[in-house]
């Protein structure tokens, strides 16, 4: 919390969530939901050991598609 609210990335808080999704693969998960705002500045399908649901870009999405349709 400390690191992503004041837009510090650092290398061991990146593996840190990669540590954590790694055990939710090992535990049986298909994906992950990146349920918070800043999780997805470090965290995409690219680094991450499991597939990733932005939950920010899911809903602005679902917002787009309802407003114009």
């Amino acid at each position: 919390m400390e690191e992503l609210v004041n837009g510090r990335f650092l290398p061991e808080g990146v593996r840190t969530f990669q540590a954590v999704i790694q055990r939710l693969k090992d535990a049986g998960c298909d994906a992950v939901v990146l349920g918070c705002t800043e999780i997805p500045l470090i965290i995409f399908d690219s680094n991450s050991p499991l597939p990733t649901l932005d939950s920010t870009r899911l809903l602005a999405r679902a917002a787009i598609r309802r407003a114009m349709g």
